[in-house]
C-alpha cells in the first residue's frame, strides 16, 4: 500500500508533507503554499489524479495572497490510513461521500482553520467539494467545480406511499438502462458501472504497460484528442451511444483495452506530437509511480458508492437543499463530463442559487487545470474578487 515516506515529489515553490489529526485515521498527504494565516483555499482532485494535479496553479494561486492546500484523497496516493482490503472486502462506508466532506473539514481543523475562503474540486474532487460547500456554508465560504457539474440533491417521496409508487411504476417502467446498452449494435455498457465491479481494479491496476495506458487515458480526454462534445437529449442508450468509448464502453472489453481500441494511427500522432506541451514524461512519471506503487481500487471505491443507492441515504438529511454559497462552474471546451446528462445547466442552475458560469476553457479538455492552468487561475481569481 502507500508508505508515507517515499521519496519526495520535486515541486519548485510548493512544500509537502504528511498531516496527521486524532479526529481521524488518516495521515493526510498535503502538497502547500503560500502564508498560512492568509484565507485558505482547498483543492480536491479527481481520479485517476492525485493532490500533484493541482502542481500547476497552486504557486499561482498563493502568489495572489492565499494559503492553498491540495491533499491526496481517501484511497488516493500517499494519503494512509483508509480500508486497503480487496474489493470484496473493503467497508465502503469508510468511502461514504458524507465521510469525504469530514476528510476536508478534519484537514481544515488540522491546518488551523474554521473556514475555508473557498473548495476548489476537479472531476470527481467535485462531488465532496460541492458538498462541503452545501452541508457546511458556514466553513466553506465559496466553491468552484471544474468539469464535474452539481446537479442537485436528492428528492424523497412526496404526499405520496408505497402503493402508489408502485401505481404510478407499473403505468411509466423505467427501461433497464444498462439492458438496452447492452443490446446496441455494438454492444456497450457505462463506465462508471463498469469501475464499480471487482474486474475493473484488477484489469487495471497491473505494473506492467502501465504507462502507455495513462498516457493514453489522459490524451483521449485532452483538448489534443478528437473530442467534439454534444449534448444528450435523453438518458437512454442511443443518446449515451454518442459519448466517446471512455465513457461509454464497448460491453466486452476493460478500460486498458478500451483505450488501447480508441488509440487510432490518427489519435497516436496527435498525441505524440502534443502531448509533452501540458504533460511531459516526467510529470506522466508520477502518476505512473503512484499507481504502480497502491493501484488503483482506492480511488474506484468511490465509484461504487456513487452507483449504490445504499450507500448515499445519507444524502437524504439534504433532500431538496440548494446550494446556497457563491459557486464557479468552468469547463474545458473539449470536455464531454458536461454532457453525461440531459439538461445540465438548466438542472445546475436550479440547484445553485449563486451560479456564476459556465465559463468555457479554450485549448482545454477534461484535465482543465492542467492543460490551461493560467487561464483557470485567471477565472478563479476573478470569481474570488467579485464574490
Amino acid at each position: 500500500m502507500t508508505d508515507a515516506n517515499s521519496t519526495s515529489i520535486s515541486l519548485p515553490k510548493i512544500q509537502e508533507r504528511q498531516l496527521t489529526s486524532s479526529a481521524s485515521e488518516l495521515s493526510y498527504h498535503i502538497i502547500e503554499a503560500g502564508s498560512k494565516g492568509s484565507a485558505l483555499l482547498i483543492l480536491l482532485h479527481g481520479f485517476p489524479e492525485l493532490a500533484y494535479s493541482w502542481r500547476k496553479v497552486v504557486p499561482s494561486l498563493a502568489q495572489a495572497g492565499y494559503y492553498v492546500v491540495a491533499f491526496d484523497q481517501r484511497g488516493y496516493g500517499r494519503t494512509t490510513g483508509w480500508d486497503t482490503r480487496p474489493c470484496q472486502e473493503v467497508d465502503l462506508r469508510t468511502f461514504a461521500l458524507t465521510n469525504l466532506v469530514r476528510d476536508v473539514i478534519v484537514l481544515a481543523n488540522r491546518l488551523g482553520y474554521h473556514e475555508v475562503e473557498c473548495v476548489v474540486g476537479h472531476d470527481f474532487g467535485c462531488v465532496p467539494a460541492s458538498l462541503c460547500a452545501l452541508i457546511r456554508p458556514d466553513v466553506f465560504k465559496k466553491v468552484v467545480l471544474m468539469g464535474h457539474p452539481f446537479l442537485g440533491t436528492p428528492t424523497l417521496p412526496f404526499n405520496t406511499g408505497p402503493e402508489e409508487e408502485a401505481v404510478a411504476s407499473k403505468q411509466e417502467p423505467q427501461p433497464d438502462l444498462h439492458a438496452e446498452l447492452a443490446k446496441l449494435s455494438r454492444p456497450k455498457k457505462h463506465y462508471r458501472w463498469y469501475y464499480s465491479t471487482p474486474d475493473a481494479a484488477a484489469e487495471m491496476s497491473p505494473g506492467f504497460g502501465l504507462k502507455a495506458f495513462l498516457r493514453g487515458y489522459f490524451h483521449l480526454k485532452s483538448a489534443d484528442a478528437y473530442n467534439d462534445p454534444q449534448p444528450i437529449a435523453a438518458l437512454t442508450a442511443q443518446e449515451l451511444d454518442k459519448l466517446p468509448p471512455y465513457y461509454i464502453m464497448p460491453l466486452h472489453l476493460g478500460m486498458r483495452e478500451t483505450v488501447a481500441e480508441a488509440m487510432t494511427p490518427d489519435e497516436r500522432s496527435n498525441m505524440d506530437r502534443k502531448c509533452q506541451r501540458w504533460l511531459p514524461d516526467a510529470d506522466l512519471e508520477v502518476y505512473v509511480d503512484e499507481y504502480a506503487r497502491t493501484g488503483f481500487q482506492g480511488g474506484l471505491n468511490w465509484y461504487r458508492v456513487s452507483t449504490d443507492p445504499a450507500l448515499q441515504k445519507d444524502l437524504d438529511l439534504y433532500a431538496g437543499k440548494k446550494l446556497e454559497a457563491p459557486c464557479l462552474y468552468l469547463v474545458g471546451r473539449k470536455d464531454w463530463l458536461l454532457h453525461q446528462t440531459p439538461n445540465p445547466l438548466e438542472r445546475m442552475e436550479k440547484a445553485c442559487t449563486k451560479l456564476q458560469g459556465p465559463v468555457m476553457v479554450e485549448g482545454a479538455g477534461h484535465w482543465v487545470q492542467q492543460e490551461q492552468p493560467q487561464k483557470v487561475v485567471e477565472h478563479v481569481l476573478q470569481f474570488l474578487k467579485e464574490t
